[in-house]
């Protein structure tokens, strides 16, 4: 691949974490795997094996299923495997998050590897934020979504052999006006948020793809970008 001028790799971030009772622990794995696929195979990008535990302290230990990383353990992994990308030659890196709470640590990993490795160009990337119409999606019906609608969508489409949507538990976003950050279990009842019951399977495709394609063109002008000094006029 280097020797065909591939520079990137794109590495998927996600959590082992309960998403109320009607989804798999692996949501946030599984949705980052299938954007960070998609885009390979429009893009050429090779995409490396996914980080399947994020930090998912908030979430609490009320419900089983979830198993967290401390978010200096998650900072540490991304500069040590970023050490590797390096010897094998790449040099732009994107970090693809699956996962609400791994944003802070992937961004500190972000500091030490750009310090570190100041030859590789990284990126931070969490799939609800590739562009305002995907936040829009992910939001509509919590603030603070997990396990939502969108969410319970997106595995309809990648496994609906994993959704139990008989089981879904509809919630409000009781953390919308709060001041203080509260874990999941002194929030939800059933460790979900939003309006999972009326999930669909066409919405879910419908996210993936506009996922995809947008971050697919991001990521072909970011192959051939130049630093901001670089790009300026002699």
């Amino acid at each position: 691949m280097r020797e065909r001028g591939m520079e990137m790799v794109i590495l998927p971030v996600g959590a082992t974490e309960q998403h109320g009772l009607h989804l798999p622990v692996g949501v946030d794995t599984f949705s980052a795997i299938a954007v960070a696929h998609g885009v390979s195979a429009r893009t050429g990008i090779p995409v490396l094996p996914a980080l399947p535990y994020g930090c998912s302290l908030g979430h609490s230990k009320k419900w089983a299923g979830t198993i967290s990383l401390r978010p200096e353990t998650l900072a540490k992994l991304i500069l040590e495997i970023a050490e590797w990308v390096c010897s094998a030659g790449f040099t732009r890196l994107l970090l693809l998050n699956g996962h609400v709470t791994n944003w802070a640590p992937l961004r500190c990993g972000l500091e030490n590897v750009r310090h570190t490795y100041p030859d590789l160009r990284i990126a931070l990337r969490s799939i609800w934020e590739i562009t305002p119409k995907i936040h829009e999606f992910y939001h509509q019906d919590a603030a603070n979504f997990h396990a939502n609608c969108a969410e319970t969508s997106v595995m309809l489409a990648l496994r609906p052999d994993l959704v139990q949507i008989e089981k879904a538990k509809d919630e409000p976003d009781r953390s919308a006006s709060c001041f203080f950050a509260y874990t999941v279990n002194k929030e939800s009842v059933h460790g979900a948020v939003g309006t999972p019951s009326q999930a669909d399977l066409e919405f879910g495709q419908q996210i993936l793809e506009t996922c995809i394609t947008e971050l697919s063109t991001q990521l072909n002008q970011a192959l051939v970008e130049a630093t901001p000094l670089e790009e300026m006029p002699p």
